[in-house]
C-alpha cells in the first residue's frame, strides 16, 4: 500500500510544486489552511505531513501543537520559506521530524521525506508490536489480560504521544506510579527526565522549595541556590502523585506554573521559563476535595484534560494469574528462591478481595516465598487475614487473648500487632493520618508508608 502524504500550505503554487515531486512515491492530498488539515486528518490519517509555518488564520505551529495534543504521532516535515533559527527550534521543540527552507532543491525534499516515510513506517510496526503485547497482557512493567485493564492500555497508548496533561485516579496500590511511567516512556519526551514527586510524603514548609526550588538565603538553612522539580524536569514529564494531599497555597503556584509554563524559585524574583508535562495521580475523590474546600476548582480542570481511572484489583481478578506468575518470578531472583504457587493457594488468592490492592498482593507473595519451607507456597502460608474468614481478630477472642500473642512467628505477630494497633489509632482520629501519627510518634511519611506496607485503607476508599 502506497504511503500517504499531506501538504498543508495556504499557496497553490507551493502545493503544486510539492505535489508533482512527491506523487511518484506517495499519493498526496493537500490542505490550504490548518482548520482544512484538520479534517482531511479526521477522514483519513496520513503518513507523513508537510506543514508551512506563516498561514493567516491559524499558523503551522498551531496546527503541529494540535497534532501532538491530540495524539497524532506521524512525522510532521516543517517547509518553511522562514530561515530561521527561532522558529526551527520551535517547530523541534512542538514534535516536528524534521525542517527545511523552501526553495530546496527537488532531490533534497525527495531524500527527506523518503527518510520520514520510513521512520513512519517503523513507528507502525512498533504500535503493532506494542498492541500484540497488550492481548498477551503485558504493557511495559505492567500486566493485564481483563476489560478493565485493556481499556487503561488503550487510552494511554493513545494519549502518550501527546503533550497532554493527565490525571490519574484510583485506589492505594493499584499502579498508579507505574502507570505514569509508562505515559512517560512512551511519549516524546521519554528522553529527558521523569521527575516522580510524592505530594503526600513533603511536609508542607518544604513542599513549595521542592517542586520550584530556591534561592541562597532564601529561608533558613538554604546555604545554596537549588533547583526545583519543575527545573529538574524541563523538556519531559513531572509526576505529582498524591496531588489531593497538596496544599491550598502550592495549588496556586503549581496552577499558575501550567497556565504560564514559568516558575519562581523561593526567594527569588525572575520568572524561569519550563517545558514540562504534567501526570498527576491521586486516591481521593477531587471533587468531594473542592466542595470541602481543599482542592482548587481551576486546578482540577487544568489537571483532568485526560483522566486514566485506574481498576482495583478486586474488579480483575481475572489478571491474578498473571500477576502471581509474574511476582512471583521476580522475587525469586530477588531471594535466590524458586517456588510456584499451588492451586489452593491461587483460590485463597482470587477470593480475597485486596483493599491495598496490586501493592499488597506482591507483599503477600513475598512473605509467604521467604517463609515458606519448600519450593511451593500453598494456603498455609499465606497471612491469616487473606484466607476465608481469617480477617484480624480482635482482644477478647481466642479466650481473651489477642490472636498476635498466639502467633507462633514474631514477625507475623508484629505484623498482626501493628494492623490492630494502627487501625485502632485511625478510627479514634477518624482517620486523620497527621494526628495518628502525631499520637504514635511517628513522622506522617513513616505512617503512610508503614500503611501501605500492611495494606491498611480507609473504609470505603
Amino acid at each position: 500500500m502506497m504511503a500517504r502524504i499531506l501538504i498543508v500550505d495556504d499557496e497553490a503554487s507551493a502545493r503544486y510544486g510539492m505535489r508533482r515531486a512527491l506523487e511518484g512515491i506517495a499519493q498526496v492530498a493537500e490542505a490550504a489552511s490548518a482548520a482544512e488539515a484538520r479534517e482531511v486528518i479526521g477522514k483519513n490519517e496520513p503518513d507523513l505531513v508537510l506543514l508551512d509555518i506563516v498561514m493567516p488564520e491559524e499558523d503551522g505551529l498551531s496546527l503541529l501543537r494540535w497534532l501532538r495534543e491530540n495524539g497524532h504521532e506521524m512525522p510532521v516535515l516543517i517547509v518553511s520559506a522562514l530561515d530561521t533559527a527561532r522558529s526551527a527550534v520551535e517547530a523541534l521543540r512542538l514534535g516536528a521530524a524534521d525542517y527545511i527552507t523552501k526553495g530546496f532543491d527537488i532531490d533534497e525534499l525527495r531524500q527527506r521525506v523518503g527518510n520520514l516515510l520510513k521512520i513512519s513506517e517503523l513507528d507502525r510496526e512498533n504500535r503493532k508490536l506494542r498492541r500484540e503485547l497488550v492481548a498477551d497482557g503485558q504493557f511495559g512493567r505492567m500486566i493485564g489480560r481483563s476489560a478493565p485493564m485493556r481499556r487503561v492500555f488503550e487510552m494511554v497508548e493513545r494519549v502518550a504521544a501527546s503533550n497532554a496533561t493527565v490525571l490519574i485516579s484510583g485506589e492505594s496500590g493499584t499502579g498508579k506510579d507505574l502507570l505514569a511511567q509508562e505515559i512517560h516512556a512512551r511519549s516524546p519526551r521519554a528522553e529527558h527526565e521523569f521527575v516522580a514527586v510524592n505530594c503526600a510524603a513533603l511536609p508542607e514548609n518544604l513542599i513549595e522549595s521542592e517542586l520550584f526550588g530556591h534561592e541562597r538565603g532564601a529561608f533558613t538553612g538554604a546555604m545554596q541556590q537549588r533547583k526545583g522539580k519543575f527545573e529538574l524536569a524541563h523538556g519531559g514529564t513531572i509526576f505529582l502523585d498524591e496531588i489531593g494531599d497538596m496544599n491550598p497555597l502550592t495549588q496556586a503556584k503549581v496552577l499558575r506554573a501550567i497556565e504560564n509554563r514559568t516558575i519562581e524559585r523561593v526567594g527569588g524574583s525572575r520568572a524561569i521559563e519550563v517545558d514540562v508535562r504534567i501526570v498527576s495521580a491521586t486516591h481521593r475523590d477531587l471533587r468531594e476535595e473542592i466542595e470541602a474546600g481543599r482542592f482548587r476548582e481551576d486546578l482540577f480542570y487544568r489537571l483532568r484534560v485526560v483522566t486514566v481511572e485506574m481498576p482495583p484489583l478486586r474488579a480483575r481478578k481475572e489478571d491474578l494469574p498473571l500477576l502471581v506468575e509474574s511476582f512471583v518470578q521476580q522475587l525469586g531472583e530477588r531471594h535466590g528462591k524458586k517456588v510456584r504457587v499451588v492451586a489452593d493457594a491461587m483460590e485463597t488468592l482470587t477470593a480475597y478481595d485486596w483493599p491495598g490492592n496490586v501493592r499488597e498482593l506482591r507483599n503477600v507473595l513475598e512473605r509467604a516465598m521467604v517463609l515458606s519451607a519448600g519450593e511451593t507456597i500453598t494456603s498455609r502460608d499465606l497471612p491469616e487475614e487473606v484466607r476465608p474468614g481469617g480477617a484480624a481478630k480482635g482482644a477478647g477472642e481466642n479466650g481473651g487473648v489477642p490472636e498476635y500473642l498466639s502467633e507462633p512467628d514474631f514477625r507475623e505477630a508484629k505484623r498482626k500487632f501493628e494492623i490492630e494497633f494502627f487501625t485502632r489509632k485511625l478510627e479514634h482520629h477518624r482517620w486523620n493520618v497527621s494526628k495518628t501519627a502525631a499520637e504514635a510518634g511517628l513522622h506522617r511519611q513513616s505512617l503512610q508508608d508503614k500503611l501501605r506496607e500492611l495494606g491498611i485503607q480507609r473504609p470505603g476508599k
